[in-house]
């Protein structure tokens, strides 16, 4: 369902990945729900120091979302690092990931 485009970081530390969705499969939305719940905005309480969000170059001069739609996370804070959102999203993201009966809701 996803496929990763590329990742990298800056010379302070800050990291970031790109990565598309399958947006033609059913469970697309369910997947960009749940990783903007606990990317974005996991409760008041606990905002982790990271952002998800989309990107595309200009659609009227490349073609649809189906081939260029992208989804980046990246963090905003150099001390957080990406194993730690890791932990947190293998926490809280359907288990196992790669079920997909897992990302449907009721």
């Amino acid at each position: 369902m996803t496929k990763p485009i590329s990742f990298g970081s800056d010379d302070e530390g800050f990291w970031w990945v790109k990565f598309q969705l399958d947006i033609t499969n059913q469970l697309a939305w369910n997947v960009v729900q749940e990783l903007g719940c606990v990317v974005n905005y996991l409760s008041i309480n606990e905002r982790l120091p990271t952002v998800f969000y989309p990107v595309s170059p200009a659609p009227y001069m490349n073609g649809g979302p189906e081939d260029f739609l992208s989804w980046i996370i990246e963090t905003k804070d150099k001390e957080f690092k990406p194993g730690t959102l890791m932990k947190w999203l293998d926490g809280r993201l359907p288990n196992p990931v790669e079920d997909l009966e897992q990302w449907e809701m009721e």
